[in-house]
């Protein structure tokens, strides 16, 4: 497919930040405790990967940038600006270009939400989590609830849109006191919410207490259903829409920058752990990087290369992934598009199927899996692509 297709989706350059201030238990994702980081080398390290990366995408026109991490918003404001200029000073960017950046809502970070702004960031997305400081004590949080709403409410005169995250389906909790919880989280909510399932990953420090019998009080398989389900009735009485398994929107504020990842557009990936699908004269590349940080820069510095694995991805892995990827938005799947790469990665009989037991809504240009199935999400992809 060629780039002009790939770029109705969007182009997005993501930033990974390493560092934490601690691990959380339930973490999967690339993140060390580290004290001292050395920013400046940090910063030339994102110059030199983003000035390689461009030089492999000079004709996009990006449409998004997300700093994620880690805890990106334990970066110096003038960090964060170097690269958006450099980005800037690269590429041709959108008109409206959507900068996000991920923040913890401790007081201490808080105190850089202004020079975050002044640097170009003009969308944050907060961890906060729970709305109970018992809870957070249990998910390894630093933060108390007061202070979260204090952070919260200084991200908000500070920047026009503003998401927060919440976790559910914790230990001990019941249908009402998340009732009770998602409320409160609504009546503060700016724009945007992503509410997520506690999952149990494995090398995580939960996983290593949930497999020594530890954990107790995590919800059945019929209290997690309904909880999903109040999640799913508040969200929308409130107007925020499931336009994605876990997020929910007011119309126009959904995150453009997950979109390019869910619609399958192209993204380049700067920091340990990021990965990157993009359009190139050859292929449709897919990249992933370093996951230790000192291996990723050290790469970076002799290198010239923070990357540990390249390869073209073929027009079957292309629809695959494009076709697992946007069945999680409410929109669904572009038939067309998914066609144009594979057209026999899912057969009729299978859509047929699915649609018979009321688990995809079908016409003649895409298919989606309607609000009552998403629950059933990962059962229903793995049918369709069986």
């Amino acid at each position: 497919m060629s780039p002009d297709n790939w770029q109705r989706a969007g182009f997005g350059v993501y930033v990974h930040w390493p560092f934490c201030q601690a691990k959380c238990p339930y973490c999967d994702f690339n993140s060390h405790v580290s004290k001292n980081v050395d920013q400046n080398a940090w910063v030339r390290a994102y110059l030199s990967e983003l000035d390689r990366l461009f030089s492999l995408t000079p004709d996009r026109i990006v449409s998004t940038i997300f700093f994620g991490g880690g805890t990106p918003s334990l970066m110096l404001p003038d960090t964060v600006a170097t690269i958006i200029d450099r980005i800037r000073a690269n590429w041709r960017c959108a008109n409206d270009l959507e900068i996000t950046l991920e923040a913890n809502p401790t007081s201490v970070e808080a105190e850089r939400f202004r020079g975050f702004a002044q640097a170009g960031v003009n969308r944050i997305s907060m961890g906060i989590q729970a709305l109970n400081d018992e809870d957070l004590k249990l998910l390894g949080r630093l933060h108390s609830v007061t202070e979260a709403e204090k952070a919260f409410n200084v991200a908000r005169s500070i920047f026009e849109r503003v998401s927060f995250d919440l976790i559910y389906a914790r230990q001990n909790q019941t249908a009402r006191s998340w009732e009770v919880e998602l409320t409160r989280a609504l009546s503060m909510a700016v724009d945007h919410l992503s509410l997520y399932q506690l999952t149990i990953e494995d090398g995580t420090a939960f996983g290593d207490r949930f497999n020594r019998g530890g954990l107790r009080g995590l919800p059945s398989d019929d209290l997690a259903a309904d909880l999903y389900e109040i999640t799913q009735n508040l969200t929308e009485d409130r107007g925020f829409h499931a336009y994605e398994v876990s997020n929910h929107a007011k119309t126009g504020e959904e995150s453009r920058h997950n979109l390019v990842y869910w619609r399958g557009g192209d993204y380049v990936g700067v920091g340990p752990g990021a990965h990157g699908r993009f359009d190139v004269s050859t292929g449709r590349l897919a990249t992933e990087t370093h996951l230790g940080p000192s291996a990723w820069m050290r790469a970076v510095e002799t290198k010239g290369n923070g990357e540990c694995a390249t390869a073209f991805l073929s027009m079957e892995e292309q629809a695959l992934e494009y076709l697992l990827m946007s069945l999680r938005l409410a929109e669904g799947c572009d038939l067309n598009r998914l066609y144009e790469l594979d057209r026999n990665v899912i057969s009729n009989i299978k859509i047929k199927e699915l649609e018979v037991s009321g688990h995809l809504i079908c016409d003649q240009t895409s298919i989606a899996v309607p609000p009552k199935s998403k629950i059933l999400l990962n059962s229903i992809l793995g049918q369709l692509v069986a």
